[in-house]
């Protein structure tokens, strides 16, 4: 066995890579904090061309954004490693334990948790392969790209309504797919009002010419012709080998997301959360803030609880010399 990691007990272990990892990294290692990061290396967006709505860095290719977060948090120090956690088990009383799959483990005072989640398509060939393409769930990470083109929305849900009228806004040229989900009639008459066309009937491929999408295929031949389809994927949060720590989850319309409150604490003291694995809507600016926010609230902590420590610490020794 590798046991390079094992005597180590660093501040603060990362696990996840992304935008919320990276960004919790960078102002850890900035703040003198001893940090390691865990990186699966499979970001949500790895399928898109670029990223956007990122103030300064507009279009940039998702994986180059990364590709500079990890060398900006390295040059201060942070450790980044390329592995997935099997296991995780500890307290915030004795330390976190995080076995790895190439046989080491990495021991941390706190934890912080920015897995993000992965989308989970209907299963209808075809959409794999053109996500983040001309595949898309995101009105405004892709709505400009699609602008002004025919785009169909495949209903995934409840909310698949409202997000219809949200493309809306960047093409009048939409079409409806409830594909077998019924929707209240409120909802189907704005989409008519606005001119949406609803279209009955289950979604069983799509159709590509010259790697593009072209269309939709319905289970019964009919063929809508398209550019781009919208479909909101259910999001599941990447927290399976999280079962040794007793972390709560909450289920939502979005899917499954780690349960944490405002300051990015979870159901687990020394356990924090920060990304898409709490909030599957955040986009990479909003991740980006949401590590970094995260990230000052622990090291705050951090500080405080060596204070309440040094306190003790002073006493006992006044006592003894007394």
């Amino acid at each position: 066995m590798n046991t390079q990691h094992e005597d180590r007990v660093r501040d603060v272990a990362i696990v996840g890579g992304g935008s919320a990892g990276l960004s919790a990294a960078l102002t850890l290692a900035r703040a003198r904090r001893d940090v390691t990061v865990i990186d699966g290396r499979r970001p949500r967006n790895a399928p898109a061309a670029a990223a956007h709505g990122l103030l300064g860095q507009e279009g940039v290719n998702p994986l180059e954004l990364l590709e500079r977060g990890r060398a900006e948090a390295s040059s201060y120090g942070a450790h980044i490693t390329s592995a997935d956690v099997v296991a995780a088990s500890g307290s915030a009383d004795t330390g976190f334990a995080l076995r790895l799959d190439d046989d080491t483990t990495v021991r941390a005072a706190s934890l912080l948790i920015a897995t993000g989640v992965h989308d989970e398509l209907p299963a209808i060939p075809g959409l794999a392969q053109r996500w983040g393409r001309d595949v898309v769930h995101c009105p405004y990470c892709h709505g400009w790209e699609v602008r002004g083109r025919r785009i169909g929305l495949l209903a995934t849900g409840p909310m698949s309504a409202m997000q219809a009228l949200l493309f809306h806004q960047w093409s009048g040229r939409m079409w409806f797919f409830p594909n077998g989900i019924t929707f209240p009639d409120d909802q189907l008459t704005k989409l008519r009002a606005v001119g949406i066309v609803l279209v009955p009937g289950e979604v069983g491929g799509v159709d590509v010419t010259d790697d593009r999408l072209t269309g939709a295929l319905l289970a019964d031949g009919t063929r809508v012709g398209l550019d781009a389809l919208a479909v909101p994927a259910l999001a599941r949060a990447r927290i399976d080998w999280l079962d040794g720590l007793g972390l709560n989850v909450v289920e939502n319309a979005s899917g499954t997301v780690l349960a944490a409150d405002q300051a990015g604490r979870t159901s687990v003291a020394g356990v924090w959360a920060a990304g898409n694995v709490v909030d599957p809507g955040m986009q990479v600016v909003e991740s980006a803030a949401n590590g970094a926010r995260v990230a000052m609230t622990i090291n705050t902590e951090l500080v405080f609880a060596h204070a309440d420590r040094a306190v003790i610490d002073h006493n006992e020794s006044e006592k003894l010399h007394a």
